[in-house]
C-alpha cells in the first residue's frame, strides 16, 4: 500500500508539474538554441590555475554522465571513487589519493562557499552527505587537489570541491525518470523575474522527489525530499542573494555481509543479516551571499545557518558482543552550524614593479551539536548508553594569498592560513569532558611557468591539516571498559606537494600530468563505531595522475582519467599497508550527438574500475578488482528531452566496498571470524527520464 501511495503521489506530482509547465509562456526557442556548448574540463586555463590538477567541470558535462546514485557527481574530480556499503540515504564512501576518506575526512565539499562536511560527526569525522544536490540545478564544480590553497583550511589535505548553483535557471523544467527495482524521481524548478530592467530581482524555485527500493532481498525504501528558494540580484560581481535549501531522507540499509554467508548458501548475494539497520536524516540551511566590485578590488562576503540532524542504526559484527541481543548500535545527533566568510580581492597592483593580486580573508564556523550520542540496540530500541555529550566547536580561520607576474613566463602564488579551534564537551562519562585550544599554520607556495607553445608547467608546495572529533580531543577514558586512554592530538599536520604539466599543444586535445606526494603525521581518527581513539602511525603518499580531453568533432568527445597511488604507513616495518588505499583507478568516456543542450540525438558511455586495495596492514588480504560500465541514448528539442540510461552494463557481479574485521553470525561458536565483508555492486538496471522545459 505504502510503494503504490508513492507510487501515485509521484505520478500526482508530475501531472501537476507539467500543467504548470504547459501554462508558461516564452520563446524557449532562443534560450536553447542559442547556448554555446560548456567546454568544462577540456577548455583552455592558460593563465587561470595554479596547479595541473586543478580544473572546473561544468553543468553540463555533469548531466551528461550517467549515474547510478547522487554522491558519484564527485566522480567528476579525476582519482575520485564514490561507493557505498549501506542505505542510500548514507553518506558514500570516498577514495582519493590513497586515503580512505571514510565518509569525508581529508576532503573538503562545499555549496556555494557553505559547508556539506560534517566534523565531529556522529557517525565519522567529516561526514558528507551529498543527497541535498539537485542535480539541474549545478552551474559547475569547482576543484583542487593537495595542500597548495590558502582559501582551503579543515579536511582538504587530499583534495576539495566546491558545487556552484545557478543564480537564475536558462528555462523552466519538469522532469519524471522512472527505472527497475521501484526507481521514482520527480523533480521541477523555475526562476522568476521579478521587475523589469538588468537589475531586476530573480527568484528561483525548486522541488525534487525520489523514492527507491533497490535489489536488496531487504528493499531500501529510500525516500528523498529536496526543496530551494534563492532570491538574486546583480551577477557574480556585484549583487547578492538569499538561499533556502531543504533536505530529508528515510532509509532501511542493507550494510556488508560476510562472504562465508553467501558461500555456504546462508545469505543471498543481496541479503542481509539484521533487517532493522537504516536511518533517517534531515538538513535545512539559511545562506545569504553579497559581493561588490569597487573597480580594482572584489569583496565576498558569504554567511550561513545549518541546522541538521541523523539517526543511524548500524550492525557490522552481528552477535559478536552481544550473542544475546545482537550489536546493533544507533549513532544521533542534533546539531546547529553558524558561520561564514569575507574576503577583498585587489587586482592590478604592483609589487616591485610587477602586476600582482592580493587576497585577504576570514572564516569563522561554530557547531552546537545536542546529545550526539553512541547507544547499543535491539531492533532499533535502545539498550544501553555507550556516551553522550553536548559539543560545541569553533573555529576561525585567516589566510591571505599573493599573485605576482614576475616575467611574462613566470608566476607565483604565495599563501598563508592561521586557523585556530576550540573544542568543549560536556560527556556523560567522568574524564571524557573538558575544553581545548589548538592552533595551526599551513604556509603555501605555486610557480607557474610558461605558456609556451600552449603549455604550463606547474610547481606546488603547502602544507595542510584536519582536524580530529571534539570528544576524542577530551577523551582520557574508554567509554565502553573504563580503561585509561590517550587523548587525541586536536589538528593533525600534513605536507605535500605536486609537479605538473598542462598543455593544449596538439589541436583539439587537453591533457594534464601531476606526480605528487603527501605526508600526514599520525592517522589519529576518532572511531565513531565505538566510541574510542584509534590511534595509527603516520603516513606518506605519493602518486601520478592522467587526464586527457579530445574533442575531434563538435559531435564527438573523449575523456580519459588515470590514477597510480602508493600508500604506506611510516615506522611500521611488516604492517606498513594503509587499508582501503586504492592503489590504480581509471575513469573514462565518449559522448557524441548533440552536446550540451543542443537539440538533437545523443549519447554516451563510461567505463570506471579500479584496483585490488589492501584490507589488511599486512597486504595479505586484498579487495577485488571493481570495473563498471553505464550508458545512456537520448534525443533533445527545445521543449523535450528523453533519455534512456544503462548502469552496470555487463551485468558485473562485483562489489561495491569490501572489509576484512571479525563478526560472528546467530548460530556460530567461538570468538568470531576473520572475514571478508562486502556490499555487492548493484546489477544491470535500466532508467527511463523524460523532462519537458518552457
Amino acid at each position: 500500500m505504502k510503494k503504490l501511495l508513492l507510487t501515485n503521489l509521484a505520478r500526482a506530482l508530475t501531472a501537476g508539474f507539467a500543467t504548470a509547465a504547459f501554462a508558461q509562456q516564452g520563446s524557449l526557442e532562443n534560450s536553447i538554441l542559442d547556448e554555446t556548448v560548456i567546454t568544462g574540463k577540456r577548455a583552455d586555463r592558460t593563465g587561470e590555475t595554479s596547479a595541473a590538477s586543478q580544473n572546473t567541470v561544468s553543468g553540463d558535462e555533469l548531466r551528461a554522465r550517467p549515474l547510478l546514485r547522487r554522491g558519484e557527481i564527485l566522480e567528476s574530480v579525476p582519482g575520485m571513487v564514490v561507493t557505498q556499503h549501506a542505505g542510500g540515504g548514507k553518506a558514500n564512501q570516498y577514495f582519493l589519493r590513497g586515503f580512505n576518506l571514510d565518509h569525508g575526512t581529508d576532503f573538503s565539499t562545499t555549496l556555494d562557499g557553505m559547508p556539506l562536511n560534517m566534523r565531529t560527526h556522529a557517525h565519522g569525522q567529516g561526514y558528507t552527505d551529498l543527497n541535498i544536490i539537485i542535480p539541474e540545478l549545478i552551474e559547475r564544480v569547482d576543484y583542487f587537489k593537495g595542500t597548495y590553497t590558502a582559501l582551503n583550511g579543515d579536511l582538504s589535505s587530499a583534495g576539495s570541491a566546491d558545487f556552484h548553483y545557478n543564480d537564475s535557471l536558462p528555462n523552466g523544467f519538469a522532469t519524471l525518470e522512472v527505472g527497475q527495482y521501484n526507481y521514482w524521481r520527480t523533480a521541477i524548478a523555475n526562476t522568476f523575474k521579478l521587475g523589469e530592467g538588468e537589475k531586476a530581482g530573480r527568484l528561483t524555485l525548486a522541488g525534487e522527489y525520489n523514492y527507491y527500493d533497490g535489489p536488496w532481498k531487504l528493499s531500501e525504501q529510500y525516500s528523498r525530499w529536496n526543496g530551494f528558494a534563492r532570491y538574486a540580484s546583480g551577477d557574480a560581481e556585484d549583487g547578492f542573494a538569499l538561499t533556502l535549501m531543504a533536505y530529508r531522507g528515510k532509509w532501511r540499509s542493507t550494510d556488508q555481509i560476510p562472504e562465508r554467508a553467501v558461500a555456504s548458501g546462508q545469505l543471498d548475494r543481496f541479503g542481509f543479516v539484521d533487517p532493522t539497520d537504516g536511518g533517517n536524516s534531515s538538513r535545512y540551511s539559511l545562506q545569504f551571499h553579497w559581493q561588490k566590485n569597487e573597480g580594482q578590488a572584489l569583496t565576498k562576503l558569504n554567511l550561513y545557518g545549518i541546522y541538521y540532524s541523523l539517526d543511524l542504526f548500524s550492525n557490522f559484527t552481528y552477535f559478536l558482543d552481544n550473542p544475546v541481543n545482537g550489536d546493533q548500535f544507533e549513532q544521533t545527533e542534533r546539531r546547529y552550524i553558524v558561520g561564514g566568510d569575507l574576503s577583498r580581492t585587489w587586482e592590478n597592483l604592483q609589487f616591485l614593479g610587477h602586476e600582482t593580486s592580493l587576497t585577504l580573508g576570514v572564516q569563522t564556523r561554530t557547531d552546537f551539536i545536542n546529545g550526539i550520542g553512541l547507544y547499543r540496540t535491539e531492533q532499533r530500541q535502545r539498550i544501553s548508553t555507550v556516551r553522550q555529550d553536548d559539543v560545541i566547536e569553533t573555529s576561525g580561520g585567516l589566510f591571505t594569498e599573493a599573485t605576482v607576474r614576475w616575467t611574462p613566463w613566470l608566476r607565483t602564488t604565495t599563501g598563508l592560513r592561521a586557523d585556530g579551534f576550540l573544542y568543549d564537551v560536556s560527556a556523560n562519562t567522568a574524564g571524557n569532558s573538558g575544553d581545548r585550544l589548538a592552533a595551526i599554520i599551513s604556509p603555501k607556495f605555486s610557480a607557474v611557468l610558461g605558456p609556451w607553445k600552449k603549455s604550463e608547467l606547474f610547481l606546488n608546495f603547502g602544507t595542510g591539516f584536519h582536524s580530529n572529533d571534539a570528544r576524542g580531543v577530551n577523551t582520557t577514558r574508554d567509554p565502553s571498559t573504563g580503561d585509561s586512554v590517550p587523548r587525541t592530538d586536536p589538528l593533525v599536520r600534513t605536507i605535500g606537494a605536486e609537479v605538473g604539466l598542462r598543455t593544449q599543444i596538439l589541436p583539439k586535445v587537453t591533457a594534464a600530468v601531476a606526480a605528487w606526494w603527501l605526508d600526514s603525521d599520525s592517522e589519529l581518527v576518532y572511531e565513531g563505531d565505538s566510541g574510542t581513539n584509534s590511534p595509527g602511525p603516520a603516513s606518506r603518499r605519493f602518486g601520478i595522475e592522467t587526464a586527457l580531453y579530445w574533442a575531434p568533432k563538435d559531435w564527438l568527445v573523449f575523456d580519459s582519467e588515470l590514477a597510480f597511488t602508493r600508500a604506506r604507513f611510516r615506522d611500521s616495518p611488516g604492517a606498513d599497508r594503509i587499508p582501503d588505499s586504492v592503489p590504480w583507478m581509471f575513469s573514462g568516456g565518449f559522448t557524441l550527438g548533440a552536446q550540451g543542450r543542443q537539440p538533437g540525438w545523443f549519447g554516451g558511455m563510461r567505463v570506471r574500475a579500479f584496483g585490488p586495495r589492501p584490507l589488511t596492514v599486512d597486504g595479505t588480504v586484498k579487495s577485488r578488482t571493481t570495473c563498471t560500465v553505464n550508458a545512456n541514448v537520448g534525443y533533445r528539442t527545445p521543449r523535450w528531452e528523453t533519455v534512456l540510461e544503462c548502469t552496470n552494463l555487463f551485468n558485473r557481479h562485483d562489489n561495491d566496498i569490501e572489509y576484512y574485521y571479525t563478526s560472528q553470525l546467530s548460530g556460530e561458536s567461538g570468538s568470531g571470524t576473520d572475514d571478508i565483508h562486502f556490499h555487492p555492486a548493484e546489477p544491470r538496471m535500466v532508467r527511463g527520464r523524460v523532462t519537458y522545459r518552457w
